[in-house]
């Protein structure tokens, strides 16, 4: 008898404290939190991206640069092969 006591107990309290939450989470006050955090969040977004396009280009010149030294290098030794 006392544990199905405590059981309804508990699940009284979870839906009392589910509502609450609800009711806290949905509030005006919240929501300024969520949409500031969202700001933040492309924020962040915008300067990663940034990043990643400055990284992608210092690759691609990289890459460029390699092939060049790869393909002189490629035709010194067919020089000097054909002597």
């Amino acid at each position: 008898m006392k544990s199905g006591v405590i059981k309804w107990a508990l699940f009284g309290a979870g839906v009392l404290f589910g509502t609450a939450g609800i009711k806290l989470l949905s509030s005006k006050d919240a929501k300024k939190v969520y949409t500031h955090c969202t700001a933040a969040t492309l924020r962040a977004k915008e300067s990663i991206m940034k990043g990643a396009t400055t990284l992608k280009a210092n690759c691609d010149d990289i890459y460029a640069e390699a092939k060049k030294i790869n393909e002189e290098r490629a035709a010194k030794e067919a020089e000097l092969g054909e002597e």
